[in-house]
């Protein structure tokens, strides 16, 4: 009984995790393309957490979004509960298998995600500064272009999305291309520099775009393949339990390095 109770409280931490991240993603989505308030001036409007008093307090509309974005992290942890009692007879090698199924897909999209904008803003950045949008599109479409707003959403958004369909089609693993998608940009730098005398920002903002991408989904993909190379000093010789327990606190360590506990204290 004890056994299947851990089960239990494991599947819904697993399923919080995933429910949370897609949560904070929303919202940050909301709050920085749809101008909703969030969760942190919620928090700050009543000073809570040690959040400094907002300046000009929320009112109206703003508030009730503001509540409604704070209503989601509920909801879904609501949704992981009935989900894991729904499914209680469910092994935890079948959710290790969806879980996983879920993290490839997000893996590819996002790889396809990153290439696609990425070619996208290049091309774009390289229109505008030779003057080429101008005479082709028209004087009010390069003023647009330049603004970030309306480039995140009337192109990155539609190019985003259409990378989440390209990945659910698609099953070979992208992401190691970016490797030559780096190399590639640096080798045309380099060209373009000392042989042509031609260089601009948007050139090295590209590789270090789809450098810090194969970063985060190489780390991922070698987490998820026990590809890491780490050193066993501690746990080496233990028990089954304990080397599983610090299994578990691995990729938690990682995820916390690299910048989760902001996502815990921001609520974003």
């Amino acid at each position: 009984m004890a056994k299947n109770n851990l089960s239990i409280l494991i599947r819904i931490f697993s399923y919080s995790i995933l429910a949370l991240t897609f949560v904070f993603l929303v919202n940050n989505v909301l709050t920085v393309w749809f101008d909703w308030p969030g969760v942190k001036k919620l928090f700050a409007h009543y000073e809570l957490f040690g959040f400094k008093k907002l300046n000009k307090p929320l009112e109206g509309l703003a508030i009730n979004l503001s509540y409604i974005q704070l209503l989601f992290y509920f909801v879904s942890l609501v949704g992981v509960i009935f989900f894991v009692l729904k499914s209680i007879k469910q092994t935890l090698q079948t959710d290790s298998e969806i879980l996983s199924k879920i993290t490839a897909y997000v893996v590819r999209s996002s790889f396809w995600a990153v290439l696609i904008v990425g070619v996208a803003d290049f091309l774009i950045s390289f229109m505008v500064v030779e003057k080429l949008v101008e005479p082709i599109f028209g004087e009010q479409l390069k003023i647009n272009l330049v603004i970030p707003a309306f480039r995140i959403t009337y192109i990155h958004f539609p190019l985003i999305l259409a990378s989440f369909v390209i990945g659910y089609f698609t099953r070979s693993v992208g992401f190691i291309w970016l490797a030559v998608l780096v190399v590639g940009s640096e080798f045309l730098i380099v060209l373009s520099r000392f042989i042509f005398q031609y260089e601009q920002a948007f050139q090295g903002d590209l590789v270090r775009f789809w450098y810090a991408a194969l970063y985060l989904f190489a780390s991922a993909y070698a987490l998820i393949h026990e590809g890491h190379v780490r050193v066993d000093v501690l746990f080496i010789k233990s028990m089954a339990p304990a080397y599983s327990f610090a299994e578990c606190l691995l990729p938690l360590t990682i995820a916390s390095c690299m910048g989760l506990d902001n996502f815990f204290l921001y609520f974003l």
